[in-house]
């Protein structure tokens, strides 16, 4: 087996649909034959954990006990996706700095992705670059998740550029149709799950094509590390 592998999605700001690309990415490691766990910070009650329940666990990642629980286990799994709760992500970059495990990617011990989830504002392009700093020498991949609204990013593209350099990858999620959405939740199932088995034809088609988008745009990323 290789290196382990921690897959950090989140966001210092709610609303910008960072569980919508916690849920492809867990849709994206199992097509490739990887066995990812993953961990919902939503506290009290999770949103991750309705469409993946079984390979899911809900923790209160601001504690010490869940600290632990969550880091002290890495090496057991080959991945681990962390959902992270809104306003919790420069907590906990901060954390894995002074852990030390962020040391451990220049010592060839672990592999860390953190993909941060942007939103339409000077803020977010602030935030990057304070995770940039503190993720100097792992992968650091910005995400646009368009899956909301496709003219989310309308204003902010012309300011970004160098800011969005910081990072090691840009990505890219395309929109979803908001009926496909409403689907998808309604089934409380995974994107992958309801491209196979969903009750519409129609929608199950559209979810498929998204995914593969989707799922190009993690291949371009080499997102998976092989």
């Amino acid at each position: 087996m290789g290196l382990p592998h921690l897959v950090i999605v989140g966001a210092d700001k709610g609303g910008v649909g960072k569980t919508v690309v916690a849920r492809t990415v867990l849709d994206y490691f199992r097509g490739q034959g990887v066995d990812a766990r993953a961990i919902d910070t939503q506290m009290p009650a999770g949103n991750l954990i309705r469409f993946h329940k079984e390979v899911t666990e809900v923790i209160d990642l601001s504690s010490s006990d869940g600290q632990i629980k969550v880091f002290d286990s890495l090496p057991k799994h080959p991945v681990t996706v962390i959902d992270i709760q809104a306003g919790l992500l420069s907590p906990t970059l901060t954390l894995l700095s002074e852990i030390g495990l962020l040391a451990m990617v220049s010592d060839g011990k672990m592999n860390v992705t953190t993909m941060q989830v942007i939103g339409s504002t000077v803020q977010s392009l602030s935030e990057i670059e304070g995770a940039a700093k503190i993720l100097t020498g792992s992968r650091h991949f910005i995400v646009k998740n368009h899956t909301n609204d496709a003219a989310f990013f309308a204003g902010l593209d012309a300011v970004s550029t160098d800011v969005l350099k910081s990072g090691t990858a840009l990505i890219d999620i395309p929109k979803l149709d908001e009926r496909a959405t409403e689907y998808v939740e309604a089934a409380a199932t995974s994107f992958a799950s309801y491209a196979k088995t969903g009750d519409s034809f129609v929608m199950k088609g559209k979810v498929g094509h998204w995914l593969k988008g989707v799922f190009a745009q993690y291949d371009a990323a080499k997102l998976n590390i092989v």
